[in-house]
């Protein structure tokens, strides 16, 4: 009897091994393939070449980078135009000196810097809590601003809502908006995910807010990941009452979910073309930021950035350079 049940368990094991291989990949998966597809000077990366020679070569002191998952298609290809070529690993192993270049969360890049294991993170703004933490350190945060992007609001593309107004954004999310039929969709109550505080996405929604308090999530509503916030916005039991937001980049290069829709806001569509001509409300600068670094290639390399060749990489990556 034991033997027939531990057959049994191994065929069941084998049963669900082998239903995985029919998953479709999680937007977490998704996300890494594409990280994985702009690694500096690997075969058939996505990272733009300079159709020129670079004005500048670092080969030693090579500064140490960190920064959101949204804009590392950027900055590797930074590093591709300027570093020495080799392998640049984007894990951080706990049995190994951290990277010259890594990726993760906001909070985490901004931690790196205020500790001293980045010397420049590109990421948005900083949040108060986070200049606070810095300032309690003694540490002052420089800010760069090396192009734009959009912040975007969207919902499960079933949803009638195709606009929003500031104020409503607003309502929605102070609490005071409740329901789709207030905003002229269907009768269907919210249900307005969040990312964790001091996230650059969480950082922008308390600016968009202004004075008004963002009502505290409940524990389901509040979005650990970034890729987890659209997918959740996308899924089929929310096709009606999901509101999810990020940046456009990440949205519609990096998480191409088919099963989300964009909203215009005050009757403006995010794109190039809006961020651009700054009609868009909630365009704004992304940062290279650094503290008190004493490696001088820092600046250098900043500098570089901000150069004709630097903004050109910018916009062929797919964001806004700033002229």
């Amino acid at each position: 009897m034991k033997k027939y049940f531990n057959c049994l368990v191994i065929l069941v094991v084998l049963l669900l091994a082998s239903c995985d291989l029919f998953l479709p990949k999680s937007a977490n998966e998704e996300e890494n393939l594409f990280l994985d597809s702009y690694q500096p000077f690997s075969k058939n990366t996505r990272a733009v070449n300079l159709p020129e020679a670079s004005t500048l070569k670092l080969t030693d002191n090579l500064p140490r980078i960190d920064g959101a998952i949204a804009l590392y298609p950027l900055y590797a290809t930074f590093v591709q135009a300027v570093y020495p070529e080799g392998k640049y690993s984007r894990m951080i192993y706990s049995h190994s000196p951290p990277p010259i270049v890594t990726v993760g969360t906001t909070p985490d890049a901004y931690s790196a810097l205020i500790n001293g294991s980045a010397d420049i993170i590109f990421c948005a703004a900083p949040s108060s809590d986070q200049i606070e933490t810095a300032r309690e350190k003694g540490i002052t945060f420089n800010l760069t601003p090396i192009g734009k992007e959009a912040f975007v609001f969207f919902v499960n593309r079933r949803n009638d809502i195709s606009n929003l107004t500031t104020e409503q954004i607003r309502g929605i999310y102070s609490g005071r908006i409740t329901n789709w039929s207030e905003v002229g969709g269907r009768k269907a109550s919210i249900r307005a995910y969040q990312r964790p505080k001091n996230s650059g996405s969480q950082t922008m929604l308390e600016v968009i807010m202004g004075e008004e308090i963002i009502m505290k999530p409940i524990t389901e509503n509040a979005i650990r990941s970034m890729d987890g916030i659209i997918t959740q916005t996308a899924g089929y039991k929310n096709r009606n009452n999901a509101i999810g937001y990020s940046f456009l980049f990440y949205t519609t290069q990096m998480i191409r979910n088919n099963e989300i829709k964009l909203l215009s806001v005050d009757g403006i569509v995010p794109s190039i073309e809006t961020i651009q001509s700054g009609t868009y409300p909630y365009s704004d600068y992304f940062y290279a930021i650094t503290t008190n670094t004493q490696n001088e290639n820092v600046s250098r390399f900043i500098q570089w950035i901000l150069s004709e060749q630097g903004q050109y990489l910018v916009g062929e990556t797919g964001y806004v350079p700033l002229n």
